[in-house]
């Protein structure tokens, strides 16, 4: 590895440690008292913490867990003169850390709002086209799991085509969305294997134990 990649590994380093902070489980602390892994679906994502604290600490949590994905790449492109290749490391360095967060035993969330982060940052127009997926299915069938598994298998093909008028987008930016997807499509593996037996239950903003 170049000398310059040595220094700038630390990059990848903040990265995850900027994605495992566990936004979700401490603002259930915070408005509830209560340890949202042990309610809901057992999720520190923000629909479990919108159904079991309630929808404020839900939003703030979407909002925080996406605001920590555009900011590990936003901190890699400011260091390495935008390189895609250290924003794209950057991008899944946030998302291992969200999804297997050291504070938590390895333990945390489904990487739905911190992907829509790293990749708004990467290229907003492909991450509203996926937002706009996911709002389409979510709505249309009320599975918020099936809009974020959809919107995560569509974001390699819309990366593609939308990186920028009439060029691909480089390589690492095309693997790297396909690895970024593939975590996101497993750590839902629970939610779809409950949508084939039609036990996975709708969203509601309503306090009830539930999977998400």
């Amino acid at each position: 590895m170049p000398e310059t990649s040595l220094n700038l590994a630390w990059l990848v380093l903040a990265a995850y440690f900027l994605g495992s902070i566990p936004f979700g489980l401490l603002l259930a602390k915070l408005f509830g008292g209560s340890d949202v892994r042990k309610a809901g679906s057992g999720n520190i994502g923000a629909a479990n913490v919108a159904r079991v604290v309630g929808p404020l600490a839900g939003i703030l949590t979407l909002v925080l867990d996406t605001a920590k994905g555009a900011a590990a790449v936003w901190l890699a492109a400011r260091f390495t003169r935008e390189s895609a290749a250290w924003m794209m490391l950057a991008a899944l360095a946030a998302l291992v850390g969200h999804c297997f967060p050291v504070w938590l035993k390895f333990k945390g969330g489904k990487g739905v709002a911190t992907a829509l982060g790293v990749f708004l940052a990467l290229c907003p127009l492909a991450a509203l086209a996926a937002l706009l997926l996911f709002a389409l299915v979510a709505v249309c069938w009320r599975y918020v799991s099936l809009g974020s598994i959809s919107a995560a298998a569509a974001m390699p093909l819309l990366m593609y085509f939308l990186w920028a008028p009439h060029h691909a987008p480089p390589l690492i930016i095309t693997f790297g969305s396909l690895a970024a997807a593939l975590l996101v499509v497993y750590q839902h593996r629970a939610n779809i294997q409950r949508l084939v037996r039609g036990e996975e239950p709708k969203f509601s903003l309503s306090r009830k134990k539930g999977a998400a």
